[in-house]
Order: structure tokens, then sequence, then C-alpha cells
């Protein structure tokens, strides 16, 4: 069973983008605090009513989010 859910951020043109790893959901907002709550949002939505244990996920995961930088010139 997996522990986490993993959620890569990068930066679009003018927001965030947050698109999970392990499921199929994608989100995006101005800041990373708006970010933050609209990733764990999509997450609990997509995942209301649904056995954890037939997706492969353990009760109560938690979300490990990697930020994407542009590389340094």
């Amino acid at each position: 069973m997996k522990r986490t859910i993993q959620v890569r951020i990068s930066r679009g043109e003018h927001q965030f983008v947050a698109e999970c790893l392990d499921l199929p959901v994608v989100t995006q907002a101005p800041t990373l605090d708006e970010l933050t709550e609209n990733i764990r949002e999509a997450i609990g939505l997509h995942l209301e009513g649904e056995d954890l244990a037939e997706l492969g996920l353990a009760a109560n995961p938690t979300i490990l989010a990697t930020l994407e930088l542009d590389a340094v010139a």
C-alpha cells in the first residue's frame, strides 16, 4: 500500500500548476498557498467514496509535492 500521493508542481505562464502523478488530478492557482488548498480539495474530491485499498493507497495518505524550478543560467 502506498502511503503517499505524489504531486509535481511547476510554474506555468501565469499560474502554478499541480499534477498528481498517482491519480488523474490536475489543478492550478496564482499562488502556492492557493495551489496547496486546491490540490488537497481536488484529491479529496477524487477519492471521496472510493475504497483506498482498492486504489493501492493506505488510509489517510500523505501528499508529497515536488516543486520544479527553472535551471540556473
